[in-house]
């Protein structure tokens, strides 16, 4: 059973974990020009990329390098894509 969201609690364009959510693993109320929404991203357990780090292993730069290069055009929408918000967090 996943745990209800209080979206009036929740501060805005602050993303933060959900381990008990089944499937996802990221969620974020997302405030842009006046409107509010809540979004849930990323894959729960997935082994994301991460933030660029010194030695990374090549196999992870690309990794990198094709989500962003997949999900540009949803990243490019802004705060209320799910897709900007994983770029953000897990890539």
């Amino acid at each position: 059973m996943v745990a209800r969201v209080n979206k009036k609690k929740m501060a805005c364009n602050k993303p933060k974990r959900t381990p008990s959510h089944p499937k996802k693993s990221h969620v974020v109320k997302a405030c842009d020009k006046g409107k509010e929404k809540v979004i849930r991203y990323g894959q729960q357990g997935a082994k994301t990329a991460g933030k660029p780090k010194a030695g990374e292993s090549a196999k992870m730069k690309a990794k990198r390098k094709s989500f962003k290069a997949r999900h540009a055009k949803n990243i490019k929408k802004g705060k209320m894509s799910a897709a900007y918000w994983a770029n953000k967090t897990k890539w």
